[in-house]
């Protein structure tokens, strides 16, 4: 189980360097599909199995969304891809600061080893995720009102500064 774990954090780790080093949108989405995709393999693997699948979905359906927008605003003619050069070095200068500060903190990372949900009590009634997803919606369904607002928001913000002297998808008719 530790190997598919390594596996998953892994590729999340690689879907994050393939974003952080591509400047098109188009390229970076991938990177973004696959380092949620593995995010949630990691929390399938600890227990939160529920969340991982609703936290997937949602992720993907807001991600569409803005990937069709900052696609419709940022159309480049010629894109960079994952073979160009100033891509590569990108990459290699991101892999190097990560192994870095890796190797900077690794030791007693295994000290407080990781356990999956149900191993941390003798019974449940429900498992760990759905009680989780009762207090959201319970609880805590005002902030997660405010929190939508704010990142709705935050795209629009995104998408204006973005946008640069061009007119893109935004424009007043």
């Amino acid at each position: 189980m530790s190997l598919l774990a390594f596996v998953f954090l892994m590729g999340a780790l690689g879907g994050l360097l393939a974003v952080a080093a591509n400047p098109s949108p188009f390229f970076a989405a991938l990177g973004l599909v696959a380092a949620a995709g593995m995010g949630c393999g990691v929390l399938v693997l600890y227990g939160g199995s529920f969340l991982s699948l609703i936290l997937f979905l949602i992720y993907l359906g807001g991600m569409l969304v803005v990937f069709a927008y900052s696609a419709a605003l940022a159309a480049e003619p010629y894109p960079e891809t994952w073979g160009s050069l100033p891509v590569i070095l990108y990459m290699l200068g991101y892999l190097v600061v990560t192994g870095v500060m890796a190797g900077l903190l690794w030791s007693g990372w295994y000290e407080a080893s990781w356990a999956p949900l149900e191993d941390q009590a003798d019974f449940f009634l429900f498992r760990g995720d759905f009680g989780g997803v009762g207090m959201v919606y319970g609880l805590g369904g005002g902030m997660l009102v405010i929190g939508a607002w704010v990142l709705l928001l935050t795209l629009f913000v995104v998408l204006e500064l973005t946008r640069g002297l061009s007119r893109g998808t935004l424009r007043a008719v």
